[in-house]
């Protein structure tokens, strides 16, 4: 049974939701309160995190930004009354994998939750049969996909859940070109469309900790027209 956990204080929403979350064999935990949901959140593990916007003391936004700096790579879907796009923006810049507008169709709603369920197994699955080789090496980066670490010159570097995850693909996959749609699905598990500056904006966070010249990228490159990849030229097989 997966759990969930859910902050949200519309109590219909949530008794709604516990209706039909059970008959996809999950098990909600309900929090109205902010604080608490944050507490909880921090404190156990889920199989994905359900949060509204607008909460007492503190607020979705805020706690999908602390669950992120803390490492956490539980999905989280950001549920608010909100429509304007900056939300939205930020929900997905702090690490949301997705993003519902009330009021909702129930059935999209559960067909989101299961496309992070589906996504989740695959990445699974990946990290499974990549564990005979889960360290690459790339010049002075290395990459330990077991460890989800990163370090230059034996130096670790900090990275969110988001850019831990664009890193990992593209450098699993050395000289495939993504465009920006298409690492949205990847990474974030939704179509996006229209919110490609999501992508753009992580790429630069990245290169801006990873490289050592921002104006001439050693690791990610740039392919005309098409997005970015990763130099496969610098690939050192690990034996």
């Amino acid at each position: 049974m997966k759990q969930v956990l859910l902050v949200e204080d519309d109590l219909d929403i949530g008794a709604l939701l516990d209706i039909h979350l059970k008959d996809m064999d999950c098990n909600l935990t309900k929090v109205t309160d902010g604080r608490i949901g944050l507490d909880i959140a921090l404190a156990n593990t889920y199989d994905l995190i359900i949060l509204d916007i607008m909460l007492p003391n503190v607020d979705g936004i805020e706690i999908c930004r602390q669950i992120r700096a803390k490492n956490i790579v539980t999905p989280i879907i950001m549920l608010t009354a909100k429509s304007e796009e900056i939300d939205k923006i930020l929900g997905l810049e702090l690490g949301a994998d997705d993003y519902i507008t009330k009021p909702f169709s129930i059935r999209e709603f559960l067909a989101r939750v299961k496309a992070l369920f589906r996504r989740n197994q695959l990445i699974q699955a990946q990290q499974n049969s990549q564990k005979e080789q889960h360290l690459f090496q790339f010049g002075e980066l290395m990459l330990d996909i077991e460890k989800r670490k990163v370090t230059i010159k034996g130096q670790r570097i900090d990275l969110s859940p988001k850019e831990f995850d664009l890193l990992s693909l593209m450098a699993t996959n050395p000289g495939k070109s993504y465009n920006r749609n298409r690492l949205l699905n990847l990474v974030w598990g939704y179509d996006f469309e229209g919110y490609e500056h999501t992508v753009n904006s992580h790429i630069n966070r990245l290169r801006a900790k990873i490289e050592p010249d921002m104006a001439n990228p050693t690791y990610i490159l740039t392919t005309w027209g098409v997005g970015y990849r990763f130099n496969e030229e610098l690939y050192v097989p690990q034996y």
